[in-house]
């Protein structure tokens, strides 16, 4: 029979256990830089792994060694990419009036004015497409110093992030088995098998998954400096690299790129004619960048993602469409790794699932 005591303690119940819910999610609010700084170091743990599978079975290097280099190899690996990007900013700041707010503010309305010209000269009314206001007056072009503050503050945090980072990863290389052996304690008997087995599972899957990520960007990243520079294009080679990062975000990642590649285009143009050089050269590069999208979306991609995570180029895109429309762009940037991780999981506590043996078939 229930009573008025029994109701009152599962409301109790239940009360605490909501309580003990937003406390855990306050906790991981607090913590959340000490979370991303592990999750970097479980993806760096997985794209080590080939690296250390073959320090370890081919030179027989002992796991402290293999494991350290390793972390060297990706330290020498950022090292190089700041030893490239440092030298081309610093040389082109002045080019690109960085610190010199009043020249921006000159580009944009120089910019602008020869935007007019244009629609004007095509009976265009321009009106329409620009404010009759000046739209620099608008803008407080102070901010892009304060934004240079910004980064600089923020050096010596990431220098810190960075060191966490690397510490973490190694001993996660190092005592992977350690870790294993002591989650084998903490796993009841009856589920242990299921458990270890999707954990190798994810292991390796998310590390092919990783590594296909790399070259895909890798591929990109040449195909947009072939653009760049074909145009002769000034600090391509930049404009490359932070295109070809913002492709981790699908599809809306090269909208964003493409974008950026076209302003930048025209402003290293000022000055030039804008119909006859100007406007030609930003339509030829965004040409250049959607025959690398068709080429990246129909060839690399498909045939790196199907392979390294075992499934349908159109699963993947349905998956990724799905997780967009749920969580927006963080939800399509994890979308592949997550849906692979609960593949796993299916197929090993569902196998009988219909369902789940149609998905997880090739896994």
């Amino acid at each position: 029979m229930i009573t008025s005591k029994t109701i009152a303690n599962g409301i109790l119940r239940s009360i605490g256990f909501l309580v003990l819910i937003a406390i855990s999610l306050y906790f991981l609010y607090q913590i959340q830089a000490v979370l991303i700084y592990l999750i970097v170091s479980l993806i760096l743990t997985l794209i080590g792994k080939p690296i250390m599978s073959f320090l370890q079975t081919r030179l027989k290097f002992p796991n402290v060694v293999a494991s350290v280099t390793t972390l060297v190899f990706f330290f020498l690996l950022f090292v190089g990419f700041i030893s490239l990007f440092i030298p081309l900013i610093l040389s082109q700041s002045e080019s690109l009036s960085l610190l010199n707010t009043a020249k921006i503010e000159q580009n944009i309305d120089q910019l602008l004015h020869q935007i007019v010209v244009f629609l004007d000269n095509h009976n265009i009314d321009s009106a329409r497409f620009l404010s009759e206001t000046d739209i620099s007056s608008k803008i407080d072009f102070n901010f892009v110093p304060e934004l240079l503050n910004t980064i600089l503050n923020t050096i010596g945090s990431f220098g810190v992030g960075l060191a966490s980072v690397f510490f973490i990863t190694f001993f996660f290389m190092k005592d992977k088995v350690h870790f294993i052996e002591n989650l084998k304690k903490l796993i009841p008997d009856t589920h242990e098998e299921p458990i270890l087995n999707s954990l190798d599972k994810i292991n390796h899957l998310l590390s092919r998954y990783f590594i296909g990520l790399l070259l895909q960007l890798g591929i990109v990243f040449i195909l947009y400096l072939i653009v760049l520079s074909i145009f002769g294009i000034s600090n391509a080679f930049i404009i490359a690299f932070l295109c070809a990062v913002l492709n981790i975000i699908p599809y809306i990642g090269p909208l964003i790129a493409s974008i950026i590649a076209a302003i930048l285009t025209m402003i290293s143009h000022l000055g030039n004619d804008f119909q006859t050089e100007t406007l030609p050269t930003t339509i030829y590069i965004l040409i250049g960048f959607w025959i690398v999208q068709l080429i990246d979306n129909n060839l690399s991609q498909p045939i790196i993602f199907s392979k390294s995570v075992s499934s349908h180029p159109l699963e993947i895109f349905l998956v990724i469409l799905i997780a967009g429309f749920i969580s927006g762009i963080l939800g399509m940037v994890i979308a592949v790794p997550l849906y692979t991780i609960l593949k796993v999981i299916g197929k090993e506590f569902f196998p009988n699932n219909v369902v789940i043996q149609l998905i997880t078939k090739n896994i």
